[in-house]
């Protein structure tokens, strides 16, 4: 096990991640997120993605709130995480951006 957050670090976790790799297609994904989660954990989730996205982008609140429905509380938890935390969001939107050069 290699997480940087040893709260999370389990097996049960390790195989919720496996799974997830294993995927091989935006469809899969669908169709195994929409076993796995509500409607409302996904919206929370891709929400909370975006809201990264526009902050790395060095869009101000307001403009967030307006475009996002995001509350001031997701989106300065989100900046929390961009700033403190172990740079998951980071990563992740800076892998989808090379990927679209």
């Amino acid at each position: 096990m290699n997480s940087l957050n040893n709260k999370l670090n389990d097996e049960y976790m390790d195989y919720l991640f496996d799974c997830i790799l294993s995927l091989k297609n935006k469809e899969e994904c669908y169709r195994y997120f929409e076993d796995l989660c509500t409607i409302a954990e996904l919206k929370a989730m891709s929400q909370r993605m975006h809201v990264a996205k526009m902050l790395t982008e060095q869009r101000v609140y307001n403009d967030i709130v307006k475009l996002t429905g995001a509350s001031t509380a997701t989106i300065s938890r989100v900046n929390r995480c961009l700033s403190y935390g172990t740079n998951g969001y980071k990563l992740a939107i800076e892998r989808l951006k090379e990927q679209h050069e």
